[in-house]
């Protein structure tokens, strides 16, 4: 099982296939819930990087059992969501 952190804050989320979906913006980490905003703009997805970002009510939950491999730069869940 993936045990997620605010440590995972600012990272992309991405599929099995490797296609980006979104960035980390925000990580609950007694719920081990993270919180992906699917459509980032640059200057937000600068501030998530940097750890000062906050969940928006557009965010998509991602509870940590979806989640198969995290690094330093991504979660990656094993699963397709490209829209192809």
């Amino acid at each position: 099982m993936t045990v997620l952190s605010t440590e995972d804050e600012g990272k992309f989320l991405m599929d099995i296939r490797g296609e980006q979906i979104g960035i980390v913006t925000e990580v609950d980490a007694i719920e081990q819930v993270a919180f992906v905003d699917p459509e980032p703009n640059l200057t937000n997805a600068w501030i998530q990087s940097l750890g000062f970002g906050e969940a928006g009510e557009d965010d998509i939950q991602v509870p940590a059992d979806n989640v198969v491999t995290v690094t330093d730069s991504e979660l990656r869940v094993d699963a397709d969501l490209s829209s192809e």
